[in-house]
């Protein structure tokens, strides 16, 4: 049997916890499940898309709370947190003194520009990139960075999306 049609075969409620891991906003892992079955990983994967599009501003909020400020490590030892951990890749967490603090700035910023922390999919990226991201991001207005932040959500719970199926 592969990936998938495990997938497919899984109780909804050992789902909708591996679901949630990927992403905080429950909206989400309800459309992913309440579409099954699916023939294919890119079928799945176009569905996770989709359902991503579909959150509302409140569902996009309710993902960020999951996730840790950019250069700060995620405590815990759920699988989420470990995630949290690798996409921060090693550079943005080992930044040298004069980033780290400009990370922080830009994060301190970010938050009372936007109301909610900064995110971005940091896989493969330096701190250098990260850095550059957000201040990048501080100029948008709100209407510019929603969408922004939205994508970046969609991104990350798209690679975890593929890790749980990795590890069925």
């Amino acid at each position: 049997m592969d990936a998938v049609e495990v997938f497919n075969s899984l109780p909804a409620a050992r789902l909708e916890q591996d679901l949630l891991a990927c992403c905080a906003a429950p909206a989400w892992g309800a459309a992913i499940i309440g579409a099954r079955p699916y023939r294919s990983r890119a079928d799945l994967l176009a569905a996770a898309d989709a359902a991503s599009a579909a959150l509302s501003w409140a569902d996009v909020l309710a993902g960020l709370s999951a996730h840790p400020r950019i250069g700060e490590r995620a405590t815990g030892d759920s699988a989420e947190a470990a995630w949290s951990r690798r996409e921060q890749s090693a550079a943005a967490l080992s930044a040298d003194e004069s980033t780290a603090a400009a990370i922080k700035e830009a994060n301190q910023a970010y938050e009372e520009r936007f109301g909610h922390v900064f995110l971005i999919f940091a896989s493969g990226r330096s701190q250098e990139e990260i850095l550059a991201a957000a201040r990048e991001r501080l100029t948008h207005d709100e209407a510019t960075e929603r969408p922004v932040v939205a994508d970046q959500l969609r991104q990350i719970a798209r690679l975890r999306l593929e890790r749980v199926l990795d590890a069925l």
